[in-house]
């Protein structure tokens, strides 16, 4: 009989002396978040990317939720200008594709091209600067401070080489900003 009772009374000990055991030592503490490297920078974020021109106010890209309409693409864009023919505005309710350009037709005898609103880097507000496409909210408070501290900007790619901001936003950008 001990030799059947003793193997299993050593079995039971090791497990209980294995519970106490863990419970006796820290828990191990969580990997530290892996920094991200210099340069790299996070994804875009989802949604679709269109491109609206014509007849708005601040023609351009703008990424917009899925499953928005058209009517939502002029509206990112600052509605229709008074030139707009009304009359051949592309379907308001249809719903926007990624890569889609919609088109608002200018009035014939209009006068010609699409008039950009440049926005000025050295005299902008923040709500100003934050309408530009390619700005965040943030990254136009950024642009004031910057300006608060160095007097000014001299040329618009220091949008990049100083604030940082990426190459293709900056491309889209630069169409409507001065100094």
């Amino acid at each position: 009989m001990l030799a059947l009772g003793l193997p299993v009374l050593i079995a039971i000990g090791a497990v209980v002396g294995a519970h106490f055991y863990s419970l006796s030592t820290p828990a191990a503490a969580p990997d530290p978040p892996v920094p991200v490297a210099p340069g790299l920078e996070l994804p875009p974020p989802s949604g679709l990317l269109v491109d609206v021109v014509g007849a708005v106010v601040r023609p351009g890209l703008y990424r917009l939720p899925r499953g928005d309409r058209v009517y939502d693409a002029i509206a990112a864009a600052g509605g229709l200008t008074g030139y707009a023919d009304s009359t051949r505005l592309p379907n308001l309710a249809g719903r926007l594709q990624d890569g889609e350009q919609i088109k608002v037709p200018v009035l014939k005898g209009a006068p010609g091209g699409t008039v950009v609103n440049r926005t000025s880097l050295n005299t902008a507000t923040a709500d100003e600067l934050a309408l530009v496409p390619g700005f965040t909210e943030a990254f136009a408070q950024d642009v004031i401070d910057y300006r608060t501290n160095f007097g000014g900007f001299q040329t618009t790619s220091e949008l990049v080489d100083i604030l940082g901001m990426s190459e293709s936003d900056f491309i889209i950008a630069r169409r409507y900003l001065t100094l």
